[in-house]
């Protein structure tokens, strides 16, 4: 993890993951990479492909781009110690080719996601609910992707990556 801002956008493909985390409670990190680190954000209720459904992201600290391939268990004496997955990853593209972190600066990223799972088009849109500057809303658009019932959590739960269940995570450890 690291608390250094994203440096200036780089001329690659960037890539994006999203870890399925069994924390206090479970959740899912979404994260997108933007000049040069990992932006995330905590989405309590995990993403979704239905238009109609808002989730609630909340704003958390970057990490450093090798996390993107962590999946295994972070030890009992560490923050966010549990199991971690991958649930999800692939590339991102940025909306009309615009700079991310401009996007993300006014508060309002557009982007497509060319995932194993998740695909089309999404944005993050900074709500500020209850006045927590840390709340986004994570909201899929309108595309050929969109789906009408909200089950992609519950009929694809297992890592895009190793095909290990939750449980397997936390019981075999680590692996990359």
């Amino acid at each position: 993890m690291t608390s250094r801002a994203p440096r200036e956008l780089e001329m690659t493909t960037a890539r994006f993951v999203v870890h399925k985390h069994q924390a206090t409670r479970l959740h899912y990190d979404f994260r997108l990479e933007m000049g040069g680190v990992l932006v995330s954000w905590a989405v309590p209720k995990g993403p979704s492909m239905v238009t109609s459904v808002k989730r609630l992201a909340i704003k958390v600290e970057d990490h450093e781009l090798d996390y993107r391939d962590f999946e295994g268990t972070i030890p009992e004496e560490e923050y966010g110690a549990g199991a971690v997955m991958i649930w999800d990853e692939g590339t991102v593209t940025w909306e009309d080719d615009k700079d991310p972190i401009e996007m993300l600066a006014g508060g309002f990223v557009e982007f497509a996601l060319q995932g194993k799972k998740l695909k089309g088009r999404f944005k993050l849109v900074h709500a500020k609910l209850g006045g927590n500057e840390r709340n986004w809303l994570l909201i899929k658009r309108k595309d050929d992707h969109v789906e009408t019932e909200d089950d992609i959590l519950t009929r694809q739960p297992d890592s895009a990556r190793t095909g290990r269940t939750m449980e397997q995570i936390a019981a075999e450890g680590s692996a990359k």
